[in-house]
């Protein structure tokens, strides 16, 4: 029985030693870290603080000056776009409220 227990002894000590070693040699094998940006990237920092004079029309994505960009926008202000008819906007709630349905019910076959 001393030998068994011996054994059982030597085991768990190379047991040990082999996680000690592995352990250690994985903390030391670190890579750089990875969480920093490319040095290339310009920070949002500076970013933030540049100041914008290009920009695109929310009508059609086209390039826009500032100046024609908020020309546009005065005129989005003062004649917003056609409000939907009364009978299409209810249709459309009873589309969703059957698709609502359908997803809690789906064996109905409506």
């Amino acid at each position: 029985m001393g030998r068994v227990k011996a054994i059982k002894a030597i085991k768990l000590l190379s047991l040990i030693v082999i996680s000690g070693t592995f352990f250690v040699l994985s903390s030391s094998w670190r890579s750089p870290v990875i969480a920093l940006p490319p040095p290339e990237d310009t920070p949002e920092e500076i970013l933030r603080t540049k100041i914008i004079i290009e920009a695109r029309s929310p009508i059609d994505g086209k390039s826009l000056t500032a100046a024609e960009y908020i020309q546009l926008q005065a005129q989005l202000q003062l004649a917003p776009p056609p409000k939907l008819d009364p009978k299409i906007r209810e249709q459309i709630f009873l589309l969703r409220i059957r698709k609502t349905l359908l997803q809690f019910f789906p064996f109905l076959n409506f």
